[in-house]
């Protein structure tokens, strides 16, 4: 969010943000940052739905219905569900609507709970309202792009912008030394996200713990609550690997580069889903070879090519593990092959040209 707004600001446009309660302000030449009122109770609100999420909505729709009544706006740019009230401003004013799917509502909600999964249709409605409804649908990525052209029939207004990685760094006195701080030898493998199931914790661990290689290979975690981290300390003591897997916990997103360039090895063990995980674009960017499951999520921007690609069972991913380890130039090879495909692909200048081709158009 932080990258569309620095983009359309550069470009000129005045733009009023609407937000939750809490977070970090910025400062932009030509943006204001506009806050739901404070709730009691309601603090830290988690990425994805949640309670407090949905209370924030509420507040939040309230807030954009007073402020669309306030203001002559001419484009409406409504992230993920906000578009919900975007559309209700919509039926009584002749605002432009910009859709930014970053992902498919109706499929996150069913996979995080499938007793869901009776009334997906309906979900899938709504989600297809959004998208004829809306002037222009920019999708996080192929795969979306084709569910939205389906709901609206046409592809001439759907848009692809993909993640940008974020750059890469090496550490500095406020970044923890990885290594160092933990006293490792050989090479470090590094996952980084949430420890929910669908990541592929448990293959990763099951896989790293079949690995004829593991000795000369530390296994890294960063990210995770800390009933999840707790959880999966139990399997990895269960499987043996314990003294070569460390949990690290959560770190902040904008060091993230900072702990990528450490590591021999970026792990991504995903079991499902179409959506390419953010991080993905920051591995790419990082230089280091990426270990990652052959599926929709990884393959629409990964290849042979640019990683070691296996299928989602602990047999290969423990296969991918012994062949990285033992090849330090396909390590190489595969790292700089994915540095190039970000610089030309998922860079902020690549970005933002596809940000102003869009508003070009809208204009």
């Amino acid at each position: 969010m932080r990258l569309l707004v620095e983009t359309l600001c550069l470009a000129g446009h005045t733009v009023d943000l609407l937000t939750y309660h809490e977070g970090e302000d910025i400062q932009l030449e030509g943006l204001t940052i506009v806050r739901i009122a404070n709730i009691p109770g309601v603090r830290n609100v988690p990425i994805g739905f949640s309670w407090k999420k949905l209370v924030c909505d509420i507040f939040l729709s309230f807030k954009l219905i007073q402020m669309c009544m306030s203001n002559d706006y001419q484009v409406i740019h409504a992230v993920e569900e906000s578009i919900y009230p975007a559309l209700l401003v919509k039926v009584f004013s002749k605002k432009y609507l910009v859709y930014d799917m970053d992902s498919s509502m109706a499929d996150q909600l069913v996979e995080k709970w499938n007793a869901l999964h009776f009334i997906k249709g309906g979900l899938d409605a709504f989600e297809k309202l959004a998208v004829r409804k809306s002037d222009a649908v920019i999708a996080v990525c192929e795969d979306l792009a084709d569910k939205a052209e389906d709901y609206k029939k046409t592809r001439e207004s759907i848009f692809v912008v993909e993640d940008v990685a974020l750059p890469a760094r090496e550490t500095g006195n406020i970044i923890d030394n990885i290594r160092m701080d933990n006293k490792l030898t050989g090479q470090i493998a590094l996952y980084v996200g949430n420890l929910e199931h669908y990541q592929g914790i448990d293959l990763m661990l099951e896989g790293y713990s079949k690995s004829t290689q593991k000795d000369q290979l530390t296994l890294l975690i960063i990210g995770g609550r800390q009933d999840d981290i707790d959880k999966y300390r139990q399997k990895a003591s269960a499987l043996g690997i314990a003294q070569n897997v460390f949990f690290l916990g959560p770190r902040p997103v904008d060091d993230l580069g900072a702990y990528l360039v450490q590591a021999d090895i970026l792990v991504s063990p995903r079991l499902k889903g179409n959506n390419t995980p953010m991080k993905i674009y920051s591995y790419m960017g990082s230089g280091k070879v990426i270990l990652a499951t052959k599926i929709q999520s990884h393959t629409q921007v990964l290849d042979d090519a640019s990683a070691e690609l296996v299928a989602p069972e602990a047999d290969e991913v423990a296969r991918g593990f012994d062949d990285l380890v033992a090849n330090k130039n396909r390590r190489a090879e595969l790292g700089k092959a994915a540095s190039i495909l970000a610089d030309e692909k998922y860079s902020y200048p690549a970005f933002q040209k596809k940000i102003n081709d869009i508003y070009a158009r809208i204009q």
